[in-house]
């Protein structure tokens, strides 16, 4: 074996194992909330972010569903150029009381965004639309399922709920959502940590994805070295 070939060998296995780090970074883009955590009880404004994954298509129409097994009350829209935004509302099987002491029996099902002719989202882009919800209810994340349909009839179901056995295909946007205690505690936590510690979720990803590439290229030049010193001992001239 040609030492050329002993290292070309390594390059390529040091390059194979960097491309499988990298692509689940580029397979993550999906139909998002930000933010992603708010208070129960209160209100908050979200903003679903929506890029186009498409090379030969563009983003028309964007659906996503409010559940109304915990309804929410108050569902407002902020009005996006170019995008037409239209809600349907569910009879609720148990009317919500309010403060003032109304009787709510219907409560906002689903939001559709649907987009003019020069409006939809092109190839690497996105577009952004806010939303006001409130009363948030007592439980412990939402779930908006969400639909995207390009240009081309396809429909992107993001429709996954969480689990524990791992990330989703096609994860559907979630917030969270916390009691005003444990709000208190997580803001009481975080002044008191050091400002070296403090980082965003995104950040502590980003670590780790940087971690793995270290360690993939790691063992590929693990691979390359151990080749050249079998190289080297196969040359050696024998007694």
């Amino acid at each position: 074996m040609r030492l050329t070939h002993v290292v070309r060998a390594g390059v390529a296995a040091t390059a194979a194992v960097a491309a499988t780090l990298a692509f689940p970074a580029a397979a993550s883009a999906h139909v998002t909330v930000n933010p992603n955590t708010a208070v129960q009880g209160g209100y908050t404004k979200v903003t679903f972010r929506v890029p186009n994954e498409r090379d030969d298509a563009s983003t028309t129409k964007v659906e996503v569903a409010i559940p109304t097994d915990k309804p929410i009350v108050s569902v407002s829209l902020k009005p996006v150029q170019g995008w037409t935004a239209t809600t349907e509302t569910t009879k609720l099987a148990t009317p919500v009381k309010t403060n003032d002491g109304d009787e709510i029996t219907e409560a906002v099902s689903k939001i559709t965004w649907t987009a003019d002719a020069n409006s939809a989202i092109k190839s690497h882009q996105f577009q952004e639309f806010d939303v006001s919800l409130g009363p948030l209810p007592q439980t412990d994340q939402i779930v908006f399922k969400a639909l995207q349909t390009y240009s081309s009839g396809e429909i992107v179901r993001w429709i996954d709920e969480p689990s524990a056995g791992g990330e989703a295909s096609h994860p559907a946007p979630v917030l969270k959502l916390t009691k005003k205690a444990d709000t208190t505690t997580a803001a009481a936590t975080t002044s008191a940590a050091p400002a070296a510690g403090g980082g965003s979720s995104d950040s502590g990803g980003n670590g780790t994805a940087i971690g793995l590439g270290i360690a993939g290229l790691v063992l590929g030049l693990a691979g390359l070295v151990t080749g050249v010193l079998a190289y080297r001992r196969a040359s050696a001239p024998t007694a």
